[in-house]
């Protein structure tokens, strides 16, 4: 009898890891747009709530001179908007060819 017990826990154990597994793929692989039920990411804070595909950018200069690029605009400095093209890549700046020397 023991025998046939532990074989259908066996079975169930192993069911409940492949749905758990199924469900991490899921979560994990799923667009953005899916992962959360609507109910749930209305409920979330602006910093944890999935960003627009093409937000709006502002480029300005601080005290310092130095540019800076963010999601807000900046109080009381002029500054410039930008849209960036989400089908464009955006790279970080490197090392020019000529001097990159491996």
């Amino acid at each position: 009898m023991s025998g046939r017990r532990g074989s259908g826990l066996g079975k169930a154990l192993l069911l409940l890891v492949l749905a758990a597994g199924a469900v991490w793929a899921w979560w994990t692989y799923a667009p953005d747009s899916v992962n959360l039920p609507r109910a749930v990411s209305d409920q979330l804070p602006a910093a944890l709530a999935p960003r627009a595909e093409n937000p709006t950018l502002y480029k300005w200069k601080d005290a310092q001179g130095h540019w800076n690029v963010t999601d807000q605009p900046p109080a009381g400095r002029s500054y410039e908007t930008i849209q960036v093209d989400p089908n464009t890549n955006v790279l970080p700046a490197g090392v020019p060819p000529e001097q990159d020397r491996d």
